[in-house]
């Protein structure tokens, strides 16, 4: 059964005049009772953050998601029945607003790569501050991808791993051309998890010119998909916005 989370005492919110639903509404599935408790009792302590679910394994998190719709998951990669990756696989064409983060204690950079080309949004390490737990829950709700640069690195040189090498012509060839003011405010949105639609309307263009860009910028950067596109992107800053 999935655990019911009482809501947490009413707080004040983080800025004077944002309304009810300004808080974050957050689901935490892993299948550790303790680690659950301890998360949550973290989160609450945040006033834009609200827990409204857990879950300890792929089969419940499913359930919780239809129960909630919460804003963020965060979700363990390792747990019983349906694991993370399958819960990954079956939320990819869902129209579910949830934005997933993964939260694990692996360290297998296949699984990161699955991960995102899966359609998660972020992942965090177990072992990382809990100041930047709080800021990536921030940035993905707020459209953005993360990944620190330690593990960007990490997944960028397993896609090189498993990519077919580019001939030494190719690769002299790509990269030369520097990218437009266009392209890299392209480049961004992509970063920030936009589709090509979205794009279009963003920046008041048709979406096949926005394919039409993709292209040059694929060729440009010798990238093969959007997803070595965002790692690119993250790796270079091309993601990054300005703080308020």
């Amino acid at each position: 059964m999935i655990e019911p989370v009482a809501d947490p005492p009413e707080a004040p919110r983080a800025n004077a005049g944002e309304g009810a639903g300004s808080r974050i509404r957050i689901v935490i599935a892993d299948d550790h009772p303790i680690f659950r408790d301890g998360l949550r009792r973290l989160l609450n302590l945040e006033e834009d953050f609200e827990i409204v679910g857990e879950a300890k394994d792929g089969h419940e998190v499913l359930e919780v998601l239809e129960q909630q719709d919460p804003d963020i998951l965060l979700l363990d990669l390792r747990m019983p029945g349906l694991d993370g990756l399958a819960v990954l696989q079956k939320l990819q064409y869902s129209k579910r607003k949830t934005k997933v983060i993964v939260l694990t204690a692996s360290e297998d950079k296949n699984e990161f790569v699955q991960a995102m080309k899966f359609g998660c949004s972020g992942i965090v390490l177990k072992q990382t501050a809990t100041d930047l737990l709080y800021k990536s829950i921030r940035k993905v709700h707020g459209g953005e991808i993360w990944l620190d640069s330690h593990t960007t690195a990490a997944i960028m040189r397993q896609f090189a791993a498993v990519s077919e090498p580019a001939s030494a012509a190719e690769r002299k060839g790509r990269g030369r051309a520097p990218l437009s003011q266009r392209e890299r405010e392209i480049v961004t949105l992509v970063a920030q998890g936009y589709k090509n639609k979205e794009i279009a309307e963003k920046i008041f263009i048709s979406e096949q010119t926005v394919k039409n860009h993709l292209h040059n910028i694929f060729d440009k950067l010798g990238v093969s998909d959007r997803l070595e596109l965002a790692l690119y992107a993250i790796h270079k800053g091309f993601h990054e916005t300005k703080e308020p």
